[in-house]
């Protein structure tokens, strides 16, 4: 399944659970952001976000989404060290930069994402987070994972959806539990439709689950 049609189900997803929990445009805002990325960090398995036959547009997105989300970091600490870092902005940004390098792939890209997933466990670490801390851990294996294998199973899902829970507890945000698994579920649930399918129980049962 097309990274764009895994972002589109995320996207309306995080609409949907907006329209049930937020009380604010800061609190949908968050819930999109949420949804969105966990409908495609299945694939921060080492896949790339694009398909590999790239048109002229793919082109343009993955070598300038990086770029995007680098800028966004950037603003981050520059406003953060002056006023604070805020969770709404410090998640979008983070998030953005992991888009942007999920359109790429390699080992380059595996080691910025797992960098990132440090700084994540540094931030875990000074603000005493268990939800940073197993999103953290998430990021920094994810990578160098074989595509569609652990990241594609109902054992991922389950702890994408206690991170989510934890860090909506921390962040006092209703709803960010049930925005983040159901994008996760999401990502899980169009895979198995294609023609390679899911191994969903994989490493216990390698059958690969596909309808059709």
């Amino acid at each position: 399944m097309k990274g764009s049609t895994h972002l589109t189900i995320g996207t309306a997803i995080g609409i949907g659970a907006a329209a049930v929990y937020s009380h604010s445009l800061t609190q949908a805002a968050l819930l999109i952001t949420a949804a969105s990325f966990s409908a495609l960090a299945a694939d921060l398995d080492g896949a790339s976000l694009l398909s590999s036959k790239l048109s002229k547009v793919s082109r343009v997105i993955r070598i300038l989404a990086p770029w995007a989300g680098v800028l966004a970091v950037v603003a981050l600490v520059l406003y953060g060290t002056r006023n604070g870092f805020a969770p709404l902005p410090s998640a979008a940004a983070v998030a953005l930069l992991l888009l942007g390098l999920t359109a790429k792939e390699g080992a380059i890209r595996n080691a910025l994402v797992s960098a990132i997933g440090c700084a994540l466990l540094y931030a875990a670490w000074m603000g005493d987070s268990r939800g940073l801390l197993g999103l953290g851990a998430f990021v920094v294996i994810a990578p160098w994972l074989k595509h569609r294998g652990l990241t594609h199973t109902i054992w991922a899902l389950a702890l994408w959806a206690a991170i989510g829970r934890q860090l909506e507890a921390e962040w006092a945000i209703p709803g960010l539990a049930a925005a983040s698994a159901a994008g996760y579920l999401s990502h899980l649930a169009a895979d198995t439709l294609t023609p390679s399918g899911v191994k969903w129980l994989s490493p216990l049962v390698k059958k690969s689950f596909k309808l059709r």
